[in-house]
């Protein structure tokens, strides 16, 4: 799926663009799957297991932060993760043995969606390998002013910063950290079935959604087998006892085998610990936890 320079480009800058990975036919079938989902979150007032709710939604105009575990919620979504482009490029990037952390579908609605502030992903959940990554398959155009992926290239080679505030963990960093470049920020923008990747370790963000049409990326976070959580991560996985975990995590397996001994790899880490008082979501993490914006 990737060629050699692809696959160089993601190991020197954290980050890759690859273009129309899904088919036509994949594309419009997660278009009106995930249209059908926000039309019954008319339904919600407040949010759930299910749905994550902007400030302002209404029965007659739903706007939603994220669609939570879509893989979960239809079988669409587990298909382009396990039998598609994305799965060929996963394996490009990861090996062969696959795990999936967790998905999710950031909506942001238009008119002001909720910005994720900046942070690393790996600040939430490390691991004994860095070998992870995201994937945010885009369901629409995503332009300049609907609230694109912003990254830093080359951040994933350097330190974790803190994302704690007031000794709390919040998501995000502190906006007026030295080490926060952002005169080498990059705008990832595509069109639909276009996908971005970026590395664990990469500083991200995203700005508010300032146009009038929806910004709907499907994100995969992902695994190889043998990059196994570390006891403190940010993660339900710890509530589920051993049995159950081993349950969970043959359902969780995208491609090829499970990997029972773990693969160390001096990285560096922080413990997302103390958790803020809610932490059910990056939002609620980075609201609760008194994260600073940078897009204030």
């Amino acid at each position: 799926m990737l060629s050699q320079t692809q696959k160089e480009f993601y190991d020197q800058n954290g980050y890759l663009k690859v273009e129309q990975v899904v088919t036509p036919e994949e594309l419009a079938e997660l278009q009106s799957v995930t249209e059908a989902l926000i039309n019954q979150s008319r339904e919600v007032s407040q949010s759930d297991e299910r749905f994550d709710l902007d400030k302002g939604h209404t029965p007659d105009q739903p706007r939603l932060t994220r669609i939570k575990l879509p893989h979960k919620q239809h079988p669409v979504y587990d298909r382009i993760l396990k039998h598609s482009g994305v799965t060929r490029v996963l394996n490009d990037l990861l090996g062969p043995d696959t795990v999936l952390n967790t998905a999710k579908l950031n909506c942001k609605a238009p008119g002001g969606g909720a910005a994720v502030e900046w942070h690393q992903d790996w600040a939430f959940y490390p691991a004994t390998n860095d070998t992870l990554l995201a994937v945010g398959l885009m369901l629409e155009d995503v332009t300049e002013e609907n609230g694109p992926l912003l990254v830093i290239p080359g951040t994933h080679k350097g330190p974790v910063l803190s994302h704690h505030a007031n000794g709390t963990f919040c998501g995000a960093i502190n906006p007026e950290d030295p080490l926060f470049e952002k005169d080498k920020i990059v705008t990832l923008t595509g069109k639909a079935g276009d996908m971005t990747v970026h590395h664990v370790r990469m500083l991200h963000g995203s700005a508010p959604n300032v146009s009038e049409r929806a910004r709907k990326i499907l994100f995969y976070e992902c695994a190889a087998a043998d990059a196994w959580p570390l006891l403190g991560a940010s993660s339900y996985i710890h509530s589920l006892g051993q049995r159950r975990f081993w349950d969970d995590l043959q359902d969780r397996l995208i491609t090829g085998q499970l990997a029972l001994e773990p693969r160390l790899a001096q990285v560096p880490v922080r413990m997302p610990l103390p958790p803020a008082v809610d932490n059910s979501s990056i939002f609620k993490t980075q609201q609760s936890g008194g994260a600073k914006s940078a897009f204030a």
